[in-house]
């Protein structure tokens, strides 16, 4: 039997500057802890580990075949959190998700931007801000909403996020820059459907997306978005996912995204719809919170409208992680072999 390593974010209080940051990441135990679960019901012997400076050495303590990588935060800051493939990847221990590259850079948001643009895949007009008082682009038109560019979990994404005017946006600025000490990526908000698309390999590339029908008080709102409160449950703002199959353009553009971002096994695209059929890339993530409908992660709740189950979802990337893993020692064995040869010689 395999044993796989859940190794999730050790978040603790004093790590985050605020409330919210903390509970986006402190939800990550709860969902290993069932995770673990769902592992026993398909046959595999699981230990729960922290993602930490000790979580290599814990691993191997306890001899496990595979990481389950679940960690989106190191010691509070999201940018360690690609420390945690390579880690693994240095001790030749197979792991799910995006590795060391993909998970850099998805956190540098307008990094993400820049690439998706450059590749053709189509988002809204952007600029970044380390300055509240530094000029608007002309090509940016009101209304916009401000994203910390390097935090996700739709932290201090909530009703001020969208500015109608400079005034608003100035402010929003001032406070997400002390507040959180990160640059801000400000983009002009686009109205129209909105979207989440799941793209998993889980020995093959598949894409699976749901619309957002927003309920609550969104209902006669003009400008909808998911916020804080309703990612996370909390409020009269919430939304649900209606199965959606999406057309050829817009699998080529998903696809593209994933590749040019270095994305592997799992991720997560937002995309909004206009009335006139225009596609626009508002959000990526790599390593997207893999877990169950009953715990409204997205993976989840998407690939489970098209008639896939969590416990396939594990299986499917659990096979591949392990299959890659037994492809690369036969290649090693025989690179080692051929180097035996040519020393002979």
């Amino acid at each position: 039997m395999a044993i796989i390593a859940i190794v999730y974010s050790e978040a603790k209080r004093e790590y985050f500057p605020t409330e919210q940051m903390y509970l986006a990441e402190a939800e990550v135990y709860d969902r290993a802890q069932l995770i673990e679960k769902y592992l026993t019901k398909i046959g595999y012997a699981s230990v729960l580990i922290p993602g930490n400076e000790h979580a290599l050495k814990n691993v191997q303590k306890y001899k496990a075949d595979m990481v389950l990588n679940l960690v989106d935060s190191v010691k509070g800051q999201e940018y360690l959190c690609a420390a945690i493939p390579a880690m693994f990847e240095a001790a030749e221990i197979p792991y799910t998700g995006s590795g060391l590259l993909g998970l850099a850079m998805s956190t540098n948001k307008f990094l993400t931007k820049k690439l998706m643009e450059q590749s053709g895949v189509p988002v809204p007009k952007y600029q970044l801000f380390s300055d509240s008082k530094a000029s608007l682009s002309k090509k940016i038109k009101f209304p916009v909403i401000s994203k910390l560019n390097s935090i996700h979990g739709s932290v201090d994404i909530n009703q001020d996020a969208l500015s109608l005017d400079e005034k608003a946006l100035r402010k929003r600025l001032r406070y997400l820059i002390k507040t959180y000490d990160d640059d801000v990526l400000v983009e002009e908000f686009v109205v129209g459907r909105e979207f989440s698309a799941i793209l998993f390999d889980g020995l093959h590339k598949k894409i699976y997306m749901g619309e957002k029908i927003f309920e609550g008080k969104w209902v006669n709102e003009k400008y909808k978005f998911a916020t804080f409160d309703a990612v996370w449950g909390n409020g009269v703002d919430s939304f649900h996912y209606k199965k959606y199959n999406p057309e050829a353009m817009m699998k080529k553009h998903i696809r593209t995204a994933y590749e040019v971002l270095k994305i592997e096994d799992y991720a997560k695209f937002d995309i909004i719809k206009t009335k006139n059929g225009k596609y626009f890339f508002i959000d990526s993530n790599p390593n997207t919170a893999l877990g169950p409908h009953a715990l409204e992660c997205e993976i989840g709740t998407i690939m489970g409208l098209h008639h896939i189950s969590f416990e396939q979802i594990l299986s499917r990337l659990i096979k591949k992680t392990l299959k890659a893993n037994i492809k690369f020692k036969q290649n090693k064995k025989k690179v080692s072999q051929y180097t035996s040869t040519l020393s002979l010689q």
